[in-house]
């Protein structure tokens, strides 16, 4: 059975695109997105326009898995017309990409080290860090991994995290995160002066709402699961937080297509160049990668990963905060 940089060589062979599938799912999703959107904004009657807008939501998802994957040279890579494309993606999905591309590579280079900088991750302390926290501290700690901010992720993680934060430490490295954040309002206010606040709600408030609270979630459970493994930064090594520390999201077909095949994030984090239109090819080649750690989209898998808040050293395991609270 491969194993280390063995099991990291045997999917080199899949790190290449194919250069027409990138093409055609990529314009294919595109152009749906834009069907989607134009559709809500319709003359027929609501039960249209509310069904373009959920298809609009879940189009985002993929559409950004895809714009994730461009940003990984895993698709598209050199392609001028992919990167306009991508570039007026990232400004729509307030992703732009100088923060994007920025804290999604540290986040790959550092996924799972217990003691480095949370960008692009939510953060983990351990319990003797949780500890020695004061109540305020705690407070925030817990807030930042809370059900209710993944589930507000439109505003908490891609306007205040990805556009605000971002502008307010760098203005002229991150002038797009600005950049998004005027079209964005721009948008908003525009359809709620000239068309009606209907409008807003159907075109931007529920996909936005749809696909980031969905987006911040995935990005949450992809490496905070039962079962998850957290290294000290000197013991850490990049098969491993790939194996162990980032999960394999069980879905149905559907979600499959929705998501663009992220559920593979084991794959993905063991080698980010390859297409995602590639990775169940590379489950299903590799023997090694076949029994990864799973969760799913279930209530009962849901509730057990959103109730893990520290890592405790001795057990090696995420824990719920109140057991350490109830035990001092």
């Amino acid at each position: 059975m491969l194993s280390g940089k063995d099991l990291i060589l045997a999917t080199k062979p899949y790190a290449k695109e194919i250069r027409s599938k990138s093409w055609f799912y990529s314009l294919s999703t595109f152009i749906l997105l834009v069907s989607a959107e134009t559709g809500t904004l319709a003359d027929p009657g609501y039960l249209l326009k509310i069904l373009c807008s959920i298809a609009t939501g879940l189009l985002i998802i993929r559409m950004f898995v895809i714009y994730h994957d461009h940003q990984h040279h895993a698709i598209l890579n050199g392609s001028l017309a992919g990167n306009f494309m991508m570039t007026i993606f990232g400004l729509y999905s307030l992703a732009p990409t100088s923060i994007w591309k920025r804290s999604h590579d540290h986040h790959h280079k550092h996924n799972s080290k217990l003691f480095s900088a949370s960008i692009g991750s939510y953060p983990i302390a351990t319990k003797a860090k949780f500890l020695q926290m004061t109540p305020g501290e705690r407070r925030a700690y817990l807030a930042s991994r809370h059900p209710v901010t993944i589930l507000f992720g439109y505003i908490s993680m891609f306007i205040l995290g990805m556009c605000v934060a971002s502008f307010r430490s760098n203005p002229k490295k991150h002038f797009d995160s600005l950049l998004a954040l005027l079209i964005h309002v721009t948008a908003s206010v525009l359809l709620f002066y000239f068309v009606g606040w209907q409008a807003w709600v159907l075109t931007i408030f529920i996909p936005f709402f749809i696909s980031l609270s969905i987006g911040a979630y995935l990005f949450y459970v992809q490496h905070n699961f039962p079962g998850v493994y957290f290294s000290k930064n000197q013991e850490w090594k990049y098969e491993n937080a790939a194996m162990e520390s980032s999960s394999f999201l069980v879905m149905s077909p559907f979600m499959r297509w929705v998501t663009a095949n992220i559920g593979y994030h084991h794959i993905h984090h063991l080698n980010s160049r390859i297409p995602f239109y590639r990775l169940p090819e590379v489950m299903a080649a590799i023997p090694a990668l076949q029994n990864p750690k799973r969760t799913s989209f279930s209530i009962k898998d849901i509730a057990a990963s959103l109730k893990l808040k520290v890592w405790d050293e001795e057990q090696e395991q995420l824990i719920r905060h109140k057991n350490i609270l109830l035990k001092k």
